[in-house]
């Protein structure tokens, strides 16, 4: 009687609930326990309880009550079978409004039975329990170790669920995979793979039939459940979704649309092409006018945005122009395609003009860029895809690319010097995190174009006074220390190692056209002295031939204009350097039967053949070095004796048929073999000690033959 006067006292509501919590404390058994709660819950429910009242409860009941609740399979007379549990759920939904309680060990132990109650049938009369259920799991989500302990204890799975069988407040299941996916997406499709791709096919039907303004929405949807990895196109449930997005985007890019219809469809369009490149998109005929469409208008809208006084003063725009950026540089690649490729060479022809108009607004807005703007992510994803455009596209846009040149190198070295603390953008994402293609590292995008651009003299000539060779050669030893840092394994080529080797490319140039400069520039001793310390190490990992290709003919090249200096003058690093130089040339070609004769044939070794065509022009231009390097270093035909190179090479040459050594390699060991003949006794006797002469004449090489031949 007590309690129900009090549930039915119109006076002040805070003074009953006061003299409920008073009850609480003070109960003498669950009967009364529990008519106080119902009263508590009452109040809960009907959201008259501030954070103080809210305190009190918990201090009243703390965890102890309400994990009974949830436990108890026995409920009151003439209750329904969920009440007990359905009290608890209102305490903790309450508690959890609390930002301290939500993360409690106490909550964070209760998301196994929030899972459960999620994906099991829900009854009419159950709605209030599901409220609570998605009230804790948004508390506890908010929280700091939330997200990690909704991952790992299975929410993702029950929400995937609760979501795909469009039960009550399903829409509430899809907010909080959204926010689950966008903190920790990576280990929630490790976990939850086929929950999630359940998700996507929804989504994705619901995608293709949509008709109305859902089917906008949900290009803002999509993105977060298409994962880079693993690759939808692995699994057929994926492909068949990768379909159905590829049938709902060209319905809506096919249509006359406003520019908020537009915007979210080129991003989801760009998401698909960094999670799958064109792979989804199907070969022929509809395909090819697809692609060309989808990269028509992101040139559209880049030249729309950029070309603006003031291209981005709506924020938004940042967001959906990188986004075109992501599908421009597809349509780069697409158009540079020749297997199986999706553009006919007409389309290819087109798209390239209307691509390098797009570039010239990027490269209208970067000269526009202030001093203060240079941290922006978006600078750096149009310096990016500028240098995608750079490393494939060498003819158009020079003028412009010239005087723009200033600017990234200034751009490039203010990122690398100083780091970057500039966040990625949102989705689509441009920025690789992987190694050294953090945010800070512009020049691995330009390098390749930069590497063009140094064999003509125009644009080497600004690149050298704006101070380009250092800024590399820093670089190249901190991209060095980071390689050197990876553990060896035998890895797909990682970006480090790729752009080691573009930069070696850079300094070729520059030591082929610019020999004075390497003379007077200190930059180059200090990459040479690195080069001589490192190609030791380089060259015993086999899965790593083409960058070892690379160190041994820049410094070979290089060794020949610095002759004189200290560094080279019989120390060990030297002769190490050229030892393992002389390795890496004599190991190159060995004599295997040739099925065509009885014979034997000269061949590329087997441990070169998978790297020979990356490496094969390095080789020889690293012959014709090491031939100019003889007669500068009076010790280095020593190097070449303890090798037992010339023993190991007159072997071959004798034992193969002639006609399996075409003239170019004919033409390389002669070049060395007459420096050495002509610079050492020793290495001369040698030779001739191995039938030099009789194999010299077997294989026309006269300039040996004389040398042979002379006192």
């Amino acid at each position: 009687p007590t309690y129900r006067a009090m549930a039915s006292d119109s006076g002040d509501r805070h003074s009953t609930l006061k003299r409920c919590l008073g009850v609480l404390r003070d109960a003498r058994n669950d009967s009364e326990q529990f008519a106080a709660l119902l009263l508590v819950t009452k109040a809960v429910r009907a959201g008259e309880v501030d954070a103080k009242t809210r305190r009190q409860i918990f201090d009243a009941i703390g965890f102890t009550f309400p994990n009974r609740l949830l436990t108890s399979r026995q409920p009151p007379a003439g209750c329904p079978e969920h009440t007990f549990r359905a009290l608890g759920l209102t305490l903790l939904a309450c508690f959890c409004t609390d930002p301290e309680l939500a993360g409690h060990s106490q909550i964070l132990n209760k998301i196994p039975t929030l899972n459960d109650i999620l994906v099991s049938p829900c009854n009419p009369d159950s709605t209030s329990m599901i409220d609570d259920v998605y009230q804790c799991l948004s508390a506890v989500m908010a929280t700091t170790r939330g997200p990690r302990e909704l991952v790992t204890k299975g929410t993702v799975s029950a929400l995937c669920q609760a979501y795909v069988n469009c039960g009550y407040g399903s829409d509430r299941a899809l907010t909080l995979l959204l926010g689950l996916l966008a903190i920790a997406e990576a280990k929630c499709w490790q976990r939850d793979a086929p929950h999630l791709l359940a998700v996507l096919s929804k989504l994705s039907d619901d995608f293709l039939k949509a008709e109305d303004m859902t089917k906008f929405e949900l290009c803002e949807v999509l993105p977060r459940f298409i994962p880079l990895s693993p690759p939808l196109t692995q699994d057929s449930q994926g492909c068949e979704c990768l379909h159905r997005l590829y049938k709902g985007l060209a319905n809506i890019l096919g249509s006359k649309l406003s520019q908020s219809q537009r915007d979210p469809a080129l991003k989801l369009a760009a998401c698909l092409v960094q999670a799958c490149g064109s792979e989804w998109i199907p070969a022929g005929s509809a395909g090819s006018k697809f692609l060309a469409l989808l990269v028509n208008l992101a040139c559209v809208e880049v030249r729309l945005t950029l070309e603006e006084p003031d291209p981005l003063e709506v924020e938004g725009k940042k967001e959906v122009v990188t986004a075109c950026y992501v599908l421009i540089e597809m349509g780069i690649q697409e158009c540079l395609r020749e297997e199986k490729p999706l553009l006919e060479d007409v389309q290819k022809m087109q798209l390239m003009r209307i691509m390098e108009e797009a570039f010239g607004a990027v490269i209208f807005y970067l000269r526009q860029v202030k001093q203060e703007e240079l941290q922006d992510p978006f600078v750096f994803a149009s310096v990016r895809i500028l240098g995608a455009w750079m490393a494939e596209e060498t003819s158009s846009l020079k003028q412009e690319i010239c005087e723009l040149l200033p600017f990234l190198v200034c751009y490039a070295k203010k990122l690398f010097k100083e780091g970057s603390p500039a966040a990625s953008l949102p989705q689509p994402e441009l920025v690789s995190t992987e190694g050294s293609g953090l945010p800070r590292d512009a020049l691995r995008f330009l390098l390749p174009g930069f590497c063009h651009l140094t064999a003509e003299d125009r644009p080497r000539d600004i690149l050298i006074s704006e101070g380009a060779p250092a800024l590399l050669c820093e670089y190249f030893l901190h991209q060095w220390e980071v390689l050197t840092s990876e553990p060896g394994s035998l890895t797909p080529l990682t970006s480090t190692e790729i752009s080691l080797q573009t930069a070696c490319g850079i300094f070729l140039n520059l030591v082929v056209t610019a020999p004075d400069l390497v003379r007077r520039d200190k930059t180059f001793s200090s990459l040479m002295d690195m080069l001589l310390k490192s190609l030791p190490l380089l060259l015993p990992r086999k899965d790593r031939l083409v960058l070892a290709a690379n160190f041994a003919t820049l410094g070979l090249m290089m060794a020949r204009i610095l002759g004189s200096s200290a560094v080279l003058q019989g120390t060990q690093s030297a002769k190490e350097f050229f030892g393992a130089a002389i390795h890496f040339l004599s190991q190159a070609h060995t004599a295997q039967a040739d099925p065509s004769s009885d014979g034997l044939a000269a061949t590329v070794s087997p441990a070169y053949a998978s790297a020979w065509a990356d490496s094969c022009e390095l080789w020889f231009l690293g012959m014709q070095a090491l031939a100019g390097c003889v007669p500068l270093f009076p010790w280095l035909p020593q190097v070449v004796l303890q090798a037992q190179w010339l023993e190991s090479l007159s072997e071959l040459l004798a034992h193969v048929a002639p006609a399996s050594v075409d003239f170019e390699l004919i033409s390389a060991f002669q070049g060395v073999l007459v420096e050495l003949a002509r610079a050492s006794k020793a290495c001369r006797d040698v030779i001739l000690s191995h039938h030099g002469r009789e194999w010299a004449n077997l294989y026309g090489m006269a300039a040996l033959e004389q040398c042979l031949s002379e006192q």
